[in-house]
């Protein structure tokens, strides 16, 4: 491909809104435009890109078994009215009105996918099935940002799996697992699988692949030990230590006007010497089943909810009035019929200063086992660097990162539900097919490998992945012929090989092409010039390592392809 031929145009600036580097340098190298906020054209180097990556996607799917299908982007609404998504996805949801009823775009595929593969398997021997798409999906992001990090379009890898028994989704779901992780070592990433929480899509085990950037919007607990890992959405700790001893102090209820929060109680104690860390933290929640539950945390530390907890809202507080909003205490709960769910750090901590319980009032004192019980203990503090690893002990790290790709473990949430999978095994009795959920964004990942593989001259992509293999450049043709034949040449005989190039025969300073091509990021460059021409050589560069070499012309094909 020649540059003169191709639609390629190189900024010296980033775009204005380019916050993350992958954003700025895949603008700057051509690799994308923006159309409006969160949507992206992709010129032709950047589409390279895209097919290289859904080449991979598509060898190791093959590999497990996996068939390609397309499913529609136009979903009828009543297909995410049915299993509830309408409400639980309600903010990201693109809604259509159209003639013949309300439709949405579609987000993601669980309930399409399933109504299509229950309308054509209805025997085990038919189960299991792995089918995926890439296809366009479409989310309304509050706050699109980082380029192809978080948009309002793209395009995604979605996979599923369905079948006969939990043991067997289990089995596939370690296929897909390791695919992933083929998948990515082929991308050049740096990637750790975590332990995650399933959020709207559902399920209950599942893994997201982080990769560590600065400009990450997740963050993951890395055992320094072990391999545990997770979302600090998910990730629990250690038990601390040593339990705290006994302390004689006893409760004493003190007045606290206009202190309400955790920052306003340690000003008022100022002179006791009171931190957050001696606060006791109590967050009013309601559960599943619409009950209240109080968890207990330090007041230094955040509190996780999980397994469907709900934070009280203003409607919550006026119908359990024993909780007084600012001003919680721990003390005569489960005489109020609230359960309580502490974190073990609770256990290690005391005496606490907490809410009374009543307005404007906290205590001092309060000692677990003698002021106040505890129904529950849960890892329910998010972990924060050095706390202990919930499986060996050893202090854990907290990595800044972005997600990858999601797998999920989705069970039977969408078959026993809407819209439904059966089949009949092999007694004749009809049952629930167990199913999975698997996602790469492939657009997310080719700014995922930018972040990875990149330094201060430009893009730096792996070969596998790269848009073209050589990036050959002519210097000084202009102004010699035989520079211009040499390098004419060349790339014919290469391209007769096999070897895809990118051929800058522009007419732009040696300066200009040298800069796009680190720019650029294609693997190996070679260029060919005058001075080069006189001794026989052309130049060839490393762009990973930075690494340059000097090949005898007539040796260039064959150094290039490996051949003799």
């Amino acid at each position: 491909m020649r540059a003169t031929t191709m639609l390629l145009q190189t900024l010296r600036e980033a775009p204005g809104d380019a916050e993350a580097i992958s954003h700025q340098l895949l603008a700057r190298a051509g690799f994308l435009r923006r159309l409006a906020s969160g949507i992206y054209s992709y010129p032709p180097l950047g589409f390279r890109v895209l097919r290289r990556l859904e080449e991979i996607i598509r060898e190791e799917h093959a590999r497990i078994g996996a068939e390609e299908l397309l499913l529609p982007a136009l979903h009828p609404r009543e297909v995410w009215r049915a299993s509830g998504r309408d409400v639980t996805m309600d903010e990201v949801l693109m809604r259509v009105s159209a003639r013949g009823g309300d439709f949405v775009l579609g987000p993601t595929h669980e309930e399409v996918v399933t109504a299509l593969v229950d309308e054509q398997v209805s025997s085990y021997r038919e189960l299991p099935r792995l089918v995926y798409q890439i296809q366009t999906k479409f989310r309304d992001e509050a706050r699109p940002r980082f380029g192809l990090l978080r948009t309002r379009e793209f395009i995604m890898k979605d996979a599923y799996s369905f079948d006969a028994s939990a043991d067997g989704m289990r089995a596939t779901y370690r296929a897909f697992y390791d695919a992933y992780c083929r998948i990515f070592d082929r991308c050049g990433l740096p990637y750790t699988p975590v332990e995650a929480l399933s959020g709207a899509i559902g399920g209950d085990v599942n893994h997201e692949f982080m990769v560590p950037s600065p400009i990450g919007e997740d963050r993951f607990a890395s055992c320094t030990a072990c391999d545990y890992a997770a979302n600090l959405e998910a990730a629990e700790t250690g038990a601390p230590a040593a339990p705290a001893g006994a302390s004689d102090e006893g409760l004493v209820e003190h007045h606290t006007p206009d202190a309400p929060g955790i920052d306003a109680v340690v000003e008022h104690f100022a002179d006791r010497g009171l931190t957050a860390a001696g606060m006791l933290k109590c967050i009013a929640a309601v559960d599943d089943d619409g009950a209240p539950v109080v968890l207990l945390v330090p007041g230094d530390r955040e509190a996780r909810l999980e397994g469907g907890l709900r934070v009280f809202d203003d409607a919550d507080f006026e119908a359990h009035p024993s909780l007084v909003k600012g001003y919680i205490g721990p003390m005569g709960l489960r005489e109020r019929g609230v359960r309580v769910v502490a974190d073990p750090l609770v256990a290690a901590g005391g005496p606490w200063a907490t809410g009374a319980n009543r307005f404007e009032h906290h205590v001092t004192g309060a000692t677990l086992g003698r002021d106040f019980d505890v129904d529950e203990w849960r890892s329910v503090a998010v972990a924060r660097e050095a706390d202990p690893c919930p499986r060996c002990g050893a202090p854990l790290d907290i990595v800044q990162a972005v997600e990858a790709g999601h797998t999920f473990q989705l069970g039977t949430v969408y078959s026993a539900g809407a819209p439904g999978a059966t089949f009949v095994d092999e007694d004749g009795v009809e049952q629930v097919m167990w199913t999975g959920s698997y996602g790469i964004g492939v657009g997310r990942l080719m700014a995922v490998i930018a972040e990875s593989h990149h330094d201060e001259h430009g893009l730096a992509w792996p070969a596998e992945v790269a848009p073209f293999a050589v990036h050959l450049l002519s210097l000084g043709a202009q102004r010699n012929p035989e520079v211009a034949e040499r390098a004419d040449a060349l790339h014919d005989a290469l391209v007769a090989a096999g070897v895809e190039v990118l051929y800058d025969d522009r007419d732009a300073s040696p300066g200009v092409k040298f800069a796009d091509a680190d720019l650029l990021g294609i693997p190996t460059q070679v260029a060919i010039g005058g001075k080069g021409l006189a001794r026989g050589v052309a130049e060839r560069k490393d762009r990973a390592s930075g690494e340059r070499d000097e090949i005898p012309l007539e040796d260039v094909v064959a150094s290039l392809t490996g051949r003799s």
